[in-house]
């Protein structure tokens, strides 16, 4: 099992930026795909970026340019770099992963923005004001 905690939300201003983080504990394995979602009230869920276990990246086009997904694996924590940041972006915003030993099943699974996650943080809000 994995357990995933965001932290970095909060309040900022059109035009601001946000660091958001999210820690992974449990049974890391080697071949991972960690992904940032969000979700506004009224909305369906968003994928806005990802990254794999080499450090491959994948972004919404609406993030792109303003958004750096980054990861540490030392310390097992994923980052969200949100800069230029805009009203409509407001939402609660979550960490997802998928994970495996095996090289063949991750290829499968793919780390794009339409990949299957297994494992879900519970989220943290951001809200930008104008």
């Amino acid at each position: 099992q994995v357990q995933l905690a965001e932290s970095g939300g909060g309040s900022v201003q059109t035009g601001g930026s946000l660091r958001l983080s999210c820690v992974a504990t449990g049974d890391a394995r080697r071949r991972s795909c960690m992904a940032w979602f969000r979700q506004a009230p009224g909305k369906e869920r968003e994928g806005i970026a990802t990254i794999d276990s080499d450090g491959t990246t994948n972004y919404a086009d609406s993030v792109k340019g303003r958004f750096t997904i980054s990861q540490d694996k030392a310390k097992n924590t994923l980052y969200l770099q949100m800069n230029s940041l805009k009203p409509e972006e407001s939402a609660m915003y979550t960490c997802a992963a998928h994970m495996t030993y095996s090289d063949l099943v991750f290829l499968r699974r793919g780390c794009g923005l339409n990949a299957t996650f297994h494992y879900w943080g519970q989220g943290t809000q951001v809200t930008v004001s104008s």
